[in-house]
């Protein structure tokens, strides 16, 4: 179901929840709400449409992954740069790294440690910044 984008800097200020099997249906949500959202979104996290789980999903352009509980354990290459947000105006400076190593679950809660670099890590730190409540 298209859910709306949150807005609220109280809520989006928040560490979140783990995510557990129970909160799969999320992952839907957040599938269609991107799938709305495609042309100005390339990422979202759960609690961007009112959900309080440490679950996000990325555009790899032609698939979208869902990762739930991800956490960034290895970075390098930091650089500057500026990003927007669906949920807030604007664009904010900030500092992000070029290459990381990320450890979450897909959607059969199988564990998984990935590492991505460029524009893809630059999402995924994005969004799990969100889960730890850090609003750019």
């Amino acid at each position: 179901m298209i859910k709306p984008i949150i807005h609220d800097t109280f809520f989006l200020s928040q560490k979140y929840d783990p995510a557990a099997a129970a909160d799969l249906p999320i992952a839907k949500d957040l599938r269609d709400t991107l799938a709305a959202h495609r042309s100005e979104c390339v990422g979202m996290a759960a609690n961007m449409i009112g959900y309080s789980k440490r679950i996000i999903i990325v555009s790899f352009g032609m698939f979208d992954m869902v990762m739930l509980n991800p956490v960034i354990v290895k970075k390098s290459g930091v650089f500057e740069t500026e990003e927007g947000c669906l949920s807030l105006t604007g664009v904010r400076k900030t500092t992000r790294y070029q290459k990381i190593t990320v450890r979450y679950q897909d959607e059969q809660m199988k564990s998984h440690t990935q590492e991505y670099n460029g524009w893809t890590a630059q999402i995924i730190q994005h969004e799990c910044d969100h889960l730890d409540g850090i609003l750019i």
